[in-house]
């Protein structure tokens, strides 16, 4: 009987202690404190979904409330949906906060830009979350900026909805994507295009050649594991134009990954890469920024016109999570070209080939995983599966350069004998310190052998001095190392930097002329 009092007791206890005044509401007054007074949901294209955004809503007093209302301001017809303690809705009724607590509102939007602004690029969608009523009222303001946008996508097979793959120069792949029609090869700077799949351009009969030409100021985005394929009788030709505002880019050609978010804005390995194939010819590409990609540029262009299958000039590679210009067996001539931020190589040449690089800054200060691969890499081999293959390194010359990084050793070699093998850098500051001697005896690696390497500034206390490597602003400031140290000559044929400053007095290495830093 003792025990059985006991457990009754114990159970009124239990029961009195659990009862909480805060669980028993007052009217809210209007004094909600909430995280922010107005939430921006970035930039989305039309008919996509936008990213979750969240709003944290306080209760400051020592009372519970119950808020009567919460609703968005266009009602049930708002663009924008919320989700407000779990349930989504657009409309709520009696939500609780206890004292001294607060709680969590997640919002999110998709628009049609056709319904609200029929023919505009762009439009300012804009609501209002609506925090009880009357008196009381407190809003919270949400903007989207909603973008017009030509959609690239892939053939779908009518009888099974699967969307079909391509078959390139004869192969076919298991990539999804479609050739490009006639009416579709000029991307112009109207709207921006953006990208599902692989779109391909060439003829796969093996015809009319074909080329894909892209205007200034033209904005291309790619969704997840897509890109661009140059195919056979295809030519990309990338058209930008130098910009009067650098921040802007107005006339720049850009491309990048579909997400307009702005913490998506520096994310690697967003889409594929613009693939080159062996058949495609004299593709060329002039002020453009290619960033966020696996490989930027993946170039296997190999005819034998004896003239560059590829000219790539005032172009910066950025935050590819691979590679960001990979040449396999190709003919390249670059200039003013910048690539910063790889997961392995800034520049990787395989199965050799004929290279001229002239005031081009390689550097690469990847930080988001480990790095063990130089910024730069020649090499005539290519491993497939048990087979290596070899091919001539006829010449790569690097002239007026930076290549530079976060490693010690951001240059290296991998010659197979069986193909020749001939490089020379010229005037170029680079990063490679040896700290060990371990690359002493090795005859790739002879800096004082002319014919490999001529007027090379190279020592730890060589700087750059580039103004913000970790944001790729790779211009390089008073202090730099490479200040005036140019050849000359090779400066002429290219007598303005990447951003339109003369270069023909005291020229200085790399894409950038020095400038005054601003405080």
């Amino acid at each position: 009987m003792r025990s059985i009092y006991t457990l009754l007791l114990l159970g009124i206890i239990i029961l009195v202690s659990s009862c909480r005044n805060d669980f028993e509401t007052t009217a809210s007054t209007g004094n909600l404190r909430f995280s922010k007074d107005t939430i921006f949901l970035d930039t989305v294209f039309t008919n996509i979904g936008s990213s979750t955004f969240n709003l944290k809503v306080y209760n400051d007093s020592d009372e519970a409330i119950n808020i009567p209302s919460v609703r968005l301001g266009n009602g049930e017809a708002s663009s924008y949906r919320l989700n407000v303690n779990g349930i989504p809705g657009r409309t709520f009724e009696n939500v609780e906060i206890l004292a001294n607590d607060s709680i969590f509102v997640f919002v999110e939007t998709t628009l049609d830009i056709n319904e609200v602004g029929p023919g505009s690029a762009e439009f300012l969608n804009t609501d209002q979350i609506q925090f009880d009523t009357a008196g009381n009222l407190q809003e919270v303001e949400l903007v989207t900026l909603v973008k017009d946008a030509i959609f690239l996508f892939g053939d779908r097979d009518e009888a099974t909805g699967i969307i079909e793959t391509l078959t390139i120069n004869g192969v076919e792949t298991s990539l999804e994507g479609r050739y490009l029609t006639d009416d579709e090869l000029t991307f112009t700077a109207d709207r921006p295009y953006v990208i599902y799949g692989y779109m391909a351009v060439g003829d796969p009969i093996g015809g009319t050649p074909k080329t894909l030409t892209i205007e200034p100021g033209a904005r291309i985005h790619f969704h997840a594991d897509s890109g661009i394929i140059v195919a056979d009788n295809g030519t990309l030709d990338v058209n930008g134009a130098l910009s009067t505002d650098p921040d802007a880019m107005e006339n720049e050609v850009i491309f990048e990954g579909d997400r307009l978010e702005t913490t998506f804005s520096e994310i690697p390995g967003q889409w594929g890469t613009i693939l080159l194939t062996d058949g495609s010819v004299n593709n060329e590409i002039d002020y453009a920024t290619i960033k966020n990609a696996t490989v930027g540029i993946l170039n296997e262009s190999s005819t034998q016109t004896g003239q560059a299958n590829l000219t790539v000039s005032n172009t910066q590679i950025y935050n590819a999570s691979a590679v960001g210009l990979l040449n396999r067996f190709s003919t390249v001539e670059g200039s003013n070209m910048v690539i910063n931020n790889c997961g392995q190589f800034s520049m990787l040449v395989q199965l050799g080939g004929n290279y001229d690089f002239t005031h081009c800054t390689f550097a690469n200060y990847w930080t988001q995983s480990f790095r063990n691969t130089p910024a730069v890499f020649l090499d005539n081999t290519l491993a497939s599966g048990e087979t290596l293959f070899i091919a001539d390194l006829e010449s790569a010359n690097f002239t007026n350069c930076i290549i530079y990084g976060n490693q010690g050793e951001e240059l290296g070699f991998n010659q197979d004998n069986g193909g020749t093998f001939n490089y020379n850098f010229t005037n170029t500051l680079l990063r490679f310190d040896d700290t060990f001697g371990d690359f002493e005896e090795d005859p790739l690696y002879d800096f004082t052998n002319p014919v490999l390497f001529t007027n090379i500034l190279r020592g730890v206390d060589l700087d750059p001095d580039f103004r913000d490597e970790t944001q790729n602003q790779l211009q390089i400031g008073e202090e730099s190392a490479a200040n005036g140290q140019a050849l000359l000559s090779s400066a002429l044929l290219f007598p303005f930097d990447i951003i339109g400053t003369n270069r023909t007095s005291a020229p200085d290495l790399g894409a950038y002329e020095s400038i005054v830093f601003p405080e």
